[in-house]
């Protein structure tokens, strides 16, 4: 074995250096609490990362975030006046709120209003005369009833297929058949609960107060000047690095009487023991059972077997456009249409300086839960599958050749909020209570976008404070 260091103490431990854990450890510093993250990959930022070649900035991982609740209006404040103005929030001009639908031949719009609802060729009139109906429809009453069947329940297949299909494609790589809207979309499940209609809740909610601070929440689409990993950046920059432990291995969390020890060895081979009041994970479900080695292994299961959905994302760097319309947020394909990709993102029109004068940046994605099998293709497969649709899909003429294609592969990217997220929540609860100051976070509860992370890891924050 390594070398042995003594015992280093600190108040909290956070497992994990993705925007989770980070998110966690920067405001607990800023709330005077001291802090150590250990992670085990030798780089911060868990999935997000941003790359540059020549005048091109792509992100491997998410590409982009939203400013869904306060708190992720709060932590960019925050960071802007931590980094002294050095990670600066940008986000998505009006034009590139239009979202394209593929059907055919050609993308469609997706309709933004009454009018481009009634003639958009995406929905069949028998549904779009159902959309009227919507508001008096029964409300469903089984709880772990799917997002596909509420939709062709309330609004009718057409906008199952063209519409939630592949909007479920592009948040969660996955089925609508298997995911419960409770957990994968529980904003819509309580309009239809709580008002018995989305049109009524919708209409309702918009009349409700809203406080400055609720204010905040601007629902924009936001990354950052210069990539999202600015926001990791920023986060360890205050945290300081001499608190962040990267390439850790063999990392166990046990209770040590009232407080807790995490012991690892460091990227040098030196066996570390880390003692702290509390400890926060934000890793993978799948890391968990070898992380909590003291936790009841049918406890443990129920949290461990969350199915994640595996993705590959292709950057493609075109030095002109040859005047094609690419100003959207992007397009989506339904699985309805059989293609080989899930959807197609056009950062380059959301955000600034991401492609040279004149070209543009586009992300591929394929793979998810319905097409597991792209996983096995080879990156020259991946590359002519991608080429072709820059050329049958983007149009771009044959002679369009592109400055570079970067190939990514996720093999578990997005967690699956399935029907048995309801025990692995329950799991968790009862960990929790069982081990006091052992907090169970991360995209395996409370959501996968990169605001509901940010949310996480203020409430986290809060019981921490509160506890003390």
């Amino acid at each position: 074995m390594g070398n042995h260091t003594g015992m280093e103490q600190t108040e909290v431990t956070v497992i994990g250096a993705g925007l989770t854990g980070l998110t966690t450890a920067f405001w607990l510093k800023r709330n005077g609490v001291s802090v150590h993250v250990v992670e085990t990959d030798n780089r911060i930022g868990g999935q997000i990362r941003t790359e540059r070649f020549q005048n091109y900035v792509y992100e491997t991982g998410p590409s982009t975030g939203a400013v869904s609740t306060p708190e992720v209006a709060e932590l960019m404040n925050d960071l802007a006046v931590t980094s002294n103005g050095r990670c600066q929030i940008e986000t998505a001009p009006d034009a590139a709120k239009r979202r394209l639908i593929w059907k055919g031949e050609r993308f469609h719009n997706l309709p933004s209003g009454p009018v481009s609802a009634v003639t958009t060729p995406l929905f069949r009139f028998s549904d779009k005369l159902r959309i009227l109906g919507e508001p008096w429809r029964k409300k469903g009453i089984n709880p772990d009833e799917s997002i596909a069947s509420l939709t062709a329940r309330r609004l009718g297949k057409s906008f199952l297929d063209y519409a939630v299909d592949p909007f479920i494609s592009g948040v969660y790589a996955g089925n609508p058949d298997k995911l419960v809207v409770r957990h994968a979309l529980p904003k819509l499940y309580a309009l239809e609960q709580h008002y018995g209609s989305f049109i009524r809740g919708s209409i309702a909610k918009k009349k409700e107060p809203k406080t400055e601070r609720d204010r905040l929440a601007t629902k924009k689409v936001f990354s950052a000047q210069g990539g999202l990993s600015q926001i990791p950046q920023a986060e360890a920059d205050y945290i300081g690095m001499e608190n962040i432990i990267l390439g850790a291995s063999q990392v166990k969390v046990v209770p040590d009487g009232p407080n807790w020890m995490t012991t690892f060895i460091d990227a040098g081979g030196t066996e570390r023991q880390l003692r702290s009041r509390q400890v926060i994970t934000t890793c993978g479900a799948y890391n968990l059972p070898a992380l909590l080695p003291f936790v009841d292994g049918e406890c443990m299961n129920d949290i461990a077997k969350l199915v994640y959905s595996p993705i590959i994302e292709v950057n493609v760097g075109m030095p002109d456009t040859f005047g094609g319309d690419y100003c959207a947020f992007g397009g989506l394909v339904p699985t309805k249409e059989k293609k080989q990709i899930l959807g197609i993102l056009f950062p380059s029109a959301c955000f600034s300086r991401r492609a040279p004068e004149g070209g543009a940046l586009f992300s591929f994605y394929l793979g998810g839960v319905k097409r597991q099998d792209m996983m096995e293709k080879s990156d020259e497969e991946i590359q002519n599958i991608v080429k072709d649709s820059l050329y049958s899909m983007l149009k771009f003429p044959s002679e369009a050749v592109p400055d570079f294609v970067n190939i990514s592969r996720h093999q578990r990217a997005i967690p699956q909020y399935e029907k048995d997220s309801e025990q692995r929540f329950r799991a968790v609860n009862m960990i929790e209570s069982q081990y006091p100051g052992l907090i169970i976070g991360g995209n395996l509860k409370d959501g996968i976008g990169m605001g509901h992370r940010i949310t996480q890891a203020a409430n986290m924050v809060k019981r921490i404070i509160k506890s003390e």
